[in-house]
């Protein structure tokens, strides 16, 4: 999940691409040049150790839009595929 965080925050579409389970993966990511990404929370996590196959990261995603601040809270789910851990869904909390 930090990781992904930092690739959004550098705009890094590559890596986010590459970390997308490919049947949720969209064909691009549509960065917004007037949001900035300023600071994650990671709020819980659950499973997601190397004997899983699974996990989740619930998350708030402090931003500013147009200088006005903000936040994305989210509980992403990740999955391993091909070996790798890949972001695959994910529910908006609030």
């Amino acid at each position: 999940m930090r990781s992904r965080y930092a690739a959004f925050v550098v705009r890094d579409e590559a890596y986010l691409l590459r970390t997308w389970h490919p049947d949720t993966r969209p064909p691009a990511v549509d960065f917004d040049p007037a949001m900035r990404w300023v600071r994650l929370e990671v709020l819980e996590t659950t499973e997601g150790s190397p004997f899983h196959t699974t996990g989740t990261v619930t998350f708030r995603a402090h931003y500013t839009d147009n200088g006005r601040p903000g936040s994305l809270h989210e509980k992403s789910r990740f999955v391993r595929h091909e070996g790798a851990w890949v972001y695959a869904t994910a529910v908006f909390v609030d």
